[in-house]
């Protein structure tokens, strides 16, 4: 199967997607609800920004409302629970570490689901995620995903070189020639998930309403903006 049909597979299984969506929207008004996409590169510090966001926005919210809850690794694990998948895929599932080699030997190996399966699992739990609300979704190219939903906001954060790379030396114990190689290596496959399985480019900033440099901004001012842009609708800006 060439990659530009398995490409057209993914992008209609999406588009079957859309139309359950716009059905149940049709009969109740989940659409009002807020979420968030934070697509990232390494080291720019979106944990920390999405949990933040979180607790900021879980103060906001009235008494006895769905609580806010950041999915980063723990959506592998949802994943693997709506779909009833065994837990041993769970390193199948990563976007930032697989190589295009490891895919093809998964397909040719007979890996079951194999990764194309796997990523539509993936795509269906952000959806169904986003549109419960009050869910900030880090990573797996969230912001393609669900793209046509109106009540979610699309954020990028970037940071220079050596910035993320100080960051990822400090956070993780490495050596700087070791966190130089996890930057490079963690942003290449990011790029690639991207790229692979929905066409699109990681690093567009066309497909966000923001794209933050926390080089520049502290993780408070990275959410004073995000919350900002939450409250005046679908404006788009970066800073």
């Amino acid at each position: 199967m060439s990659k530009q049909l398995t490409l057209e597979q993914c992008m209609a299984f999406l588009n079957w997607q859309w139309d359950g969506i716009r059905r149940a929207a049709a009969s109740r008004v989940a659409l009002s609800r807020t979420a968030v996409t934070i697509s990232r590169e390494t080291g720019a510090g979106a944990h920390a920004v999405a949990t933040r966001l979180a607790e900021c926005l879980q103060a906001l919210s009235p008494r006895g409302s769905r609580p806010w809850t950041v999915f980063d690794r723990n959506l592998i694990e949802q994943v693997l629970e709506d779909h009833h998948l065994p837990a041993r895929l769970a390193e199948h599932l990563p976007e930032d570490t697989s190589s295009q080699l490891d895919d093809i030997l998964d397909d040719l190996l007979g890996l079951c689901p194999d990764s194309w399966t796997l990523v539509q699992d993936t795509a269906e739990t952000i959806l169904r995620l986003a549109m419960l609300g009050h869910v900030i979704l880090i990573g797996r190219a969230a912001a393609v995903v669900t793209a046509r939903l109106p009540h979610v906001l699309h954020v990028r954060l970037v940071a220079p070189f050596e910035v993320r790379v100080a960051r990822v030396q400090a956070d993780r114990k490495l050596s700087r020639q070791e966190a130089e190689q996890v930057v490079r290596r963690e942003d290449r496959g990011r790029a690639r998930y991207w790229k692979r399985y929905y066409g699109a480019d990681v690093n567009d900033p066309l497909l966000y309403h923001l794209v933050l440099n926390t080089g520049r901004l502290s993780c408070d001012e990275a959410v004073a903006v995000i919350l900002q842009a939450m409250r005046g609708g679908s404006g788009s800006g970066r800073a």
